[in-house]
């Protein structure tokens, strides 16, 4: 995944979320993310940190991809929405602020095999 309006990397191992179950579980049974890791969750226009053991950086895009809203270090026991987004990003705390990702930026994905 690549900020491609900053020409910057936001992760190289961002699993995709795009069931039921698999957005109903989330981030819930990790501990952490690793660098270059996260979840994109498909559809999502809103996620909670109930019951998390970390804060996470929030990416919200529309279908072009678009960053719609970004929240940062979301700590646990928190709510973040955003009603135009289409999808999240969930990443590691402090991935926003280093790729300077944006309001308006437009992101890329590749799918690795």
């Amino acid at each position: 995944m690549r900020n491609v309006t900053r020409g910057a990397p936001l992760g190289d191992s961002i699993e995709l979320a795009d069931t039921s179950a698999q957005r109903a579980v989330g981030l819930l049974r990790h501990r952490g993310l690793e660098p270059g890791h996260g979840l994109w969750i498909v559809p999502c226009e809103g996620i909670h940190t109930f019951f998390m053991k970390f804060a996470i950086d929030v990416v919200f895009i529309d279908r072009k991809h678009e960053v719609r809203k970004v929240a940062r270090a979301l700590k646990p026991w928190r709510l973040a929405f955003c009603l135009p987004a289409h999808s999240v990003i969930e990443l590691p705390p402090g991935v926003i602020e280093e790729t300077g990702t944006q309001k308006g930026d437009r992101l890329e994905f590749r799918e690795c095999a």
